[in-house]
């Protein structure tokens, strides 16, 4: 018997006389009886060959996963991109398209002269792990489908133009690990459903028009690595639960309208090696530890607008201590 696998290799050859072949699924059972070894090997060996160039040939992504990439073809404007597509060869020969067991479970377009918005068709590409449109001129909103996405990982849509406010049912993708939206025109809110995200390790949404108070939901993401929202327009506080964020390795909050008392939560983070919420509007005294660990050394804008730095704790000596 011939086995010929879903993974495309051969194993159990037995030569014999006369070949029976059985479909089943994607795979071939070839059955040969009556041994004659030597006079048949050949023709074996050509029909073996034959039958897995033709096996090949059946790989390919769902009808309605090529249809879901080709509206994403026309919506960012496929013919002028920097690398396009054949749309009359396989989809597994598309630039970008990453195709793994006949599904597609990449696309990957960086710096590719994209224009256009993503279509909602894109939940179509159920399979998905990886959306990587980095650098590139689309615009519109994030399509609320993109949380139909339940396999989706790593999802970056930065340094593009997007607008309007990040989707709630963002927090219906529930595989994600890396959320990276920085560098576009977002306004709103960010969603209270980002915190049901429980796999985040990376949220990346500096350099956008965010607004409003971080959700409490926020706080529990307790596997985030990396929280960049600099440069954006986020108010209240930062609360005490901070502390729950025990994996934080980066926090930047820079160029926001936090105000109040800086958490000396901040101090339990471990894993913390990068922190800069200086140019907010903090008070208070922090501690030397906190001020060290500052990028700007807890350099904020007071009631004024001038750039001040906060005070320290008074040490034992009764002197107000200075990160200098």
């Amino acid at each position: 018997m011939i086995f010929v696998s879903k993974n495309h290799k051969i194993f159990n050859i037995y030569a014999f006389h006369r070949l029976y072949l059985h479909y089943v699924d994607t795979c071939v059972y070839v059955y040969i009886v009556k041994p004659k070894f030597n006079r048949l090997m050949k023709t074996i060996t050509s029909t073996v060959l034959l039958l897995f160039v033709s096996f090949l040939s059946f790989a390919e992504v769902s009808v309605s996963e090529k249809e879901a990439l080709i509206k994403f073809y026309h919506a960012t404007n496929g013919k002028q991109w920097t690398k396009t597509w054949d749309l009359t060869a396989s989809p597994t020969t598309w630039y970008g398209v990453k195709v793994k067991e006949n599904k597609v479970v990449g696309l990957i377009l960086q710096n590719n002269n994209l224009k256009g918005e993503i279509p909602a068709e894109i939940n179509k590409l159920q399979y998905l792990e990886t959306l990587d449109l980095f650098k590139n001129e689309i615009s519109g909103s994030l399509p609320v489908t993109i949380g139909e996405l339940k396999s989706l990982k790593n999802l970056n849509v930065s340094f593009n133009r997007l607008t309007g406010v990040i989707p709630v049912s963002i927090g219906n993708a529930q595989a994600l690990k890396s959320l990276e939206l920085y560098m576009n025109n977002l306004t709103g809110q960010l969603p209270s459903e980002i915190g049901s995200l429980s796999q985040l390790e990376n949220l990346s949404l500096y350099n956008n028009n965010l607004e409003g108070e971080l959700p409490a939901s926020l706080y529990n993401l307790k596997n985030l690595k990396v929280l960049m929202l600099n440069s954006n327009h986020f108010s209240g506080r930062l609360s005490y639960e901070v502390e729950n964020m025990t994996a934080l390795e980066n926090l930047s909050l820079f160029e926001n309208n936090f105000i109040g008392q800086v958490p000396f939560e901040l101090e339990k983070l471990k894993n913390l090696k990068e922190m800069n919420i200086s140019y907010n509007k903090f008070n208070g005294l922090i501690s030397y530890a906190l001020a060290k660990k500052d990028t700007f050394q807890m350099t904020m804008l007071n009631e004024k607008g001038l750039a001040v730095r906060l005070p320290l704790i008074t040490d034992n000596t009764g002197v107000v201590g200075s990160p200098d």
